[in-house]
This record gives C-alpha cells, sequence and structure tokens, in this order.
C-alpha cells in the first residue's frame, strides 16, 4: 500500500521526455509525473522535495513499466534536461484530495434521497 496523506516518503526520482497522451489520456506537460497507482493514485497531487529542497506540485498522471512502488518519473520537455536529471533520491508528499469548489452562479447539484447535498 502507498502513504498516508501528508506522510513524507522516500523516493527515487528519475525522469521521462516521451511525447503524446499519459495514461489519463491527457497531453504530457510540466507538472505531470509517472509513479505506480497502486502507491500514489492516478489524478492526485503530490509535493516533491529533492535534497530537502521543495521542487514542486506535480499531478499523478501517467504510469511506466519501470515504475514501481516509491519510484516516480518527472516529465521534461527535452530529453536533453531528462538526461541531465538523472537519478535522485526525494522525499514525496501525497496531498488530500480537495473539495470540489463552484463558481460563483454555477448551478448546485440537486439534494440527495435523505435531503443532503
Amino acid at each position: 500500500n502507498g502513504p498516508r496523506y501528508a506522510e513524507p516518503v522516500p523516493v527515487v526520482l528519475t525522469s521521462y521526455c516521451l511525447r503524446g497522451t499519459t495514461r489519463r489520456g491527457r497531453y504530457v506537460r510540466p507538472g505531470i509525473i509517472a509513479a505506480d497507482p497502486s502507491f500514489f493514485p492516478l489524478s492526485r497531487y503530490v509535493e516533491l522535495y529533492v535534497g530537502g529542497r521543495y521542487y514542486g506540485r506535480f499531478l499523478v498522471d501517467d504510469t511506466g513499466r519501470k515504475i514501481k512502488g516509491n519510484r516516480i518519473d518527472v516529465w521534461l520537455p527535452t530529453c536533453r534536461e531528462s538526461k541531465v536529471f538523472g537519478v535522485r533520491r526525494g522525499t514525496a508528499v501525497l496531498l488530500p484530495r480537495l473539495p470540489e469548489l463552484r463558481q460563483a452562479g454555477s448551478p448546485v447539484p440537486p439534494a440527495g434521497p435523505n435531503g443532503r447535498r
């Protein structure tokens, strides 16, 4: 099983530069990572730290054959950047899913059978 929310987990970080779409069918872009979905669930956000320094907030949107357990693959726009990135050790923190925010004027969902929304 994967980490609990807000629990720092040691990870091995690699990177990739492939073009195309992610496991969830979206185009790759900065801020996307590939992870083992049984460890870091798809469509969740993870904050990464490399060498104790904050590296950023990333969306788990992709998977990979070699990405198992506490290994994370960061998408980078060029293969040169990916090669320079190499293999790093870091820490990942799984962020809790935030409640959906509605814009002003958006319809309110209908009440359920017990009167709750």
